[in-house]
Formats: structure tokens, sequence, C-alpha cells
């Protein structure tokens, strides 16, 4: 499997496959071109979620109810946790490039320390 490989057709503009799951631990990429999450929808996981931007860019804002609490702009080569039940909406992604995502959930993370699980 090569990271940076196109993604096949979509629905909606993103692509999403599994690449390794087990013990509580699933690592997702993700090909987004163009997207964003619809306008009421907001990510509320019960898992915690490290993201790392390979290609592209992509923005992630941080909600509290529905106020807005931060933005983040990830480039290539960014990262950021997230942690379980943070609100959050991806508001943009780039289309070209498309913004390609590494996403690892699991419980027990920390923003220290993403890869160690409790």
């Amino acid at each position: 499997m090569n990271l940076f490989a196109p993604a096949p057709e979509a629905p909606q503009g993103e692509f999403c496959e599994t690449l390794a799951c087990g013990r509580g631990v699933r690592i997702e990429r993700i090909v987004s071109s163009g997207c964003a999450s619809p306008q009421d929808f907001y990510y509320d996981q019960k898992e915690d979620e490290w993201v790392a931007v390979l290609q592209g860019c992509g923005t992630v804002a941080f909600y509290s109810g529905n106020t807005l609490i931060k933005k983040f702009v990830l480039r290539a080569g960014n990262t950021l946790f997230i942690p379980a039940h943070q609100r959050h909406r991806v508001l943009a992604t780039s289309d070209n490039p498309p913004c390609i995502w590494l996403c690892v959930f699991g419980h027990g993370m920390s923003a220290d320390n993403p890869a160690t699980l409790c």
C-alpha cells in the first residue's frame, strides 16, 4: 500500500480505508478533495484520535456545544490530537493536491504520547 496513492473515485470527494486494526486501535487513511463536514454536523467520537496530514491541507475546528473554541490549519507534516468527545468539524480540505490524512484511533491516548495506550 502506498500512502500517497490517489484515491478511487468516491462520493462527496472523500475516500476512507482502514489500514490496520486490533486491540482497541484503528489506523485509517482518508483522502479528502475539497471537502467539509456538513453544516450542522459535529464529530463527537468515543475514541481519542491522532491525525497527521501527509499531503495537502485541512482545517479542523474544535467546539464547545455549537461555539467555536479554536481552528487548526494543518499542512503536510502537521499533526493534531483530538481527545475523545471533543466536538469538532472539518471546515475545509485542499483539492489540488487532495488532503491525505493518516488517523490513529484508540482509547487512553494522550497528547504527550499519542501512541501509548492504556
